[in-house]
């Protein structure tokens, strides 16, 4: 029988910052992974991440995990086993294990479990014809295997997940035709909504598949609008064409592993479904048992991240007593409520809340502008009037312009602007507010952005000439003075430009930051640019 004094099963980001957090306070770890390698879902995560910048912000999924790999792979107190299944967790503190087609047991002294989640199904007519996947398999098939598993695809659900992974639909050389939201308002980050819009990809809001078209593959699926109940509206289908349905309406937590541990589990639907009975400091019923990440509570990888050093320290605080580490546990849960604190996290805080029995604080207060722009994804005139400066100062030299009108935990803007021209946040939940007479319009901020929300403007030219910088995440790269597609924020091309500038460095880490040269009318119309293909 294998011994240690802390066993962590899962290698996801929660796992491994709990097996790094332990194995720095000089514990005997063992993390076990059934994959071929650590990272879980990072390692197909090549968006930016949103948080705190202390905690990776604005870093892509993919590096994040080669850091933690490093830092894991020094510590030589803990030892990593891969393509390690976890068969079962007993109540006297036995572990058992697959591993090379042999069962193995493990006796620690503490147990960490971070399996995660798994993706749930939704039931339509045909749904088990090839060409419908999960989020999780399509991102898997382009981002680890590199490759493409439909030309034209449906995307359903319209949280962060449905949203990113069709923005990584569109880079890897697909069409969206359309992103589908049962409820009437879109459920992920309005910046990633704004994202895809860009692009020409239509969001559908209170609207559900009714079934798929197709003998032996998709072959097209029929829609159908929902009223304010979410009835069908009779007569109000319609058919779009696509060889793939991608569903991405959720996850559950990954439980079933507790199963014969004792552990107390409670069905809270704002934290995912069922989930295991557990204290602030991740501690289950059972003394010895933590939990982290996905199986806590379906959040944000930042949230499992800070999770899985929690459980660490509170395993390592156990077993070892002695040691001073209170101080960082009370600064990680204090980063865990931050990242909960604003409006979009109030679901989280009103799942917490029924499960340690606190009262859950005043929801924040929505205006009916921000509203309009979580049905559409495209900001409104009132929105931008807001984030621009006067027409004076627009003359005199170039500006920044922040489209990010949603509290969201996210702060990489302020804390990459190198003349302070963005507001200091008293909260990681703040809007980021531009200093115009502090603001170069150097541009800096732009690749920094993790919802690729931030541009600049430049007036300041006589005539009816003018140029809009922006972010720019596509293939083939536009080149200097190479004539382009211009955008609106629904994806319609409203003209033509010249290319003046391309910045591609490894600083930017594969954000393009592209110059072009418009006719000064389109300054505040134009916020993505088409590569014109040459025939």
């Amino acid at each position: 029988m294998i011994t240690c004094d802390l066993l962590v099963i899962g290698g996801g980001p929660a796992g491994i910052s709990a097996a790094v957090a332990a194995g720095k306070a000089g514990l005997k770890v063992l993390l076990l992974e059934e994959r071929e390698r650590l990272g879980g879902q990072l390692t197909k995560q090549t968006h930016r991440f949103f948080g705190s910048v202390a905690e990776r912000a604005g870093t892509r999924g993919i590096a994040i995990i080669k850091d933690l790999e490093t830092v894991v792979a020094q510590l030589e107190n803990v030892e990593i086993s891969l393509s390690t299944t976890a068969l079962g967790i007993y109540e006297d503190g036995v572990s058992t294990a697959l591993k090379s087609g042999k069962m193995i047991k493990i006796k620690p002294k503490a147990i960490v479990v971070a399996t995660g989640a798994f993706e749930k199904f939704l039931p339509f007519e045909n749904n088990d014809l090839p060409g419908v996947y999960g989020a999780g398999a399509v991102q898997t098939l382009m981002n680890i295997y590199g490759v493409l598993p439909a030309r034209r695809i449906l995307m359903i659900g319209s949280g962060n997940i449905g949203l990113i992974v069709s923005y990584q639909l569109v880079q890897a050389g697909a069409e969206v035709v359309g992103v589908i939201e049962a409820s009437p308002k879109i459920g992920g980050y309005l910046v990633h909504a704004s994202k895809i819009r860009r692009l020409g990809i239509p969001i559908y809001p209170s609207c559900t598949i009714k079934k798929a078209f197709g003998q032996d593959r998709v072959v097209g699926a029929e829609l159908v609008r929902l009223d304010e109940k979410w009835k069908e509206i009779p007569g109000s289908q319609f058919t779009v064409d696509c060889d793939a349905i991608c569903l991405a309406v959720g996850l559950n937590p990954l439980i079933d592993l507790l199963g014969q541990s004792g552990c107390q589990f409670k069905y809270i639907p704002e934290l995912g479904g069922q989930v295991p009975i557990r204290d602030e400091s991740m501690r289950t019923n059972v003394p010895h048992l933590y939990i982290a990440g996905d199986l806590s509570s379906i959040e944000e990888a930042t949230a499992a991240l800070l999770e899985g050093e929690l459980a660490g320290l509170s395993a390592a605080k156990q077993i070892r007593p002695g040691q001073s580490l209170e101080a960082r546990m009370e600064e990680v849960k204090t980063h865990l409520r931050a990242l909960r604190s604003g409006p979009v996290g109030e679901k989280i805080r009103s799942g917490l809340s029924k499960l340690t029995g606190e009262a859950l604080p005043t929801p924040s207060p929505r205006t009916n502008a921000i509203d309009e722009l979580s049905r559409t994804g495209i900001a409104s005139p009132a929105n931008l009037a807001g984030v621009l400066p006067d027409e004076k100062r627009k003359k005199t030299r170039a500006y920044a312009v922040i489209e990010c009108y949603q509290q969201i935990p996210c702060d990489p803007c302020v804390h990459n602007c190198p003349f302070g021209a963005i507001k200091p946040f008293s909260d990681i939940n703040d809007l980021p507010i531009v200093d115009f007479d502090l603001c170069t319009g150097c541009g800096q901020c732009i690749g920094r952005c993790p919802g690729l929300a931030i541009f600049t403007v430049d007036e300041t030219r006589d005539g009816d000439r003018a140029k809009i910088t922006l972010p720019y995440e596509f293939l083939p790269k536009p080149v200097r003075e190479e004539t382009v597609d211009l955008l609106d924020r629904s994806g319609k091309c409203v003209g033509q430009g010249v290319v003046k500038s391309v910045l591609n460095t490894p600083k930017q880490d594969k954000t393009t930051i592209v110059t072009v040269e418009i006719h000064r009318n389109l300054v505040q119309d134009v916020r993505q640019i088409r590569v014109v293909q040459k025939s």
